[in-house]
């Protein structure tokens, strides 16, 4: 069977860091923290359209992670709208990002890092 969305991505590190990477994924980026099952290990979920699409999980202390961008995750995108509010946003956090247009499609993009290093891709379809 064929893949046909992406469910969602997860993150792990520390309680502290998870704090940190909720609090500024709600904050800069917009998601809603919600609803999370009862697992063995703490943690958040935030969503998107009633969709929990970031998974934050406790890692063990001897779980180690290399420094990010010294593996092959790149980064992550969402389908965003309001661009100017969401530069508005960002700018008022004082959150660095750069913009850039997709060539052809008319597609903004603002790109970011989170808290922990991992890239963040905002994307925001041409108006018809």
């Amino acid at each position: 069977m064929p893949v046909s969305d992406i469910n969602h991505y997860n993150l792990r590190g520390s309680m502290a860091q998870l704090e940190s990477l909720r609090d500024w994924y709600r904050d800069a980026v917009g998601l809603t923290v919600g609803d999370r099952p009862a697992f063995r290990f703490r943690g958040f979920w935030l969503y998107a359209n009633g969709r929990p699409i970031l998974h934050l999980s406790e890692a063990p202390p001897e779980e180690s992670h290399p420094i990010p961008g010294s593996g092959t995750f790149d980064h992550v995108a969402f389908t965003c709208h309001d661009f100017a509010g969401m530069q508005a946003r960002l700018d008022a956090m004082k959150v660095g990002y750069r913009v850039a247009q997709v060539p052809a499609t008319g597609t903004r993009q603002i790109f970011l890092q989170d808290p922990a290093g991992n890239g963040v891709e905002l994307n925001f379809e041409k108006a018809a």
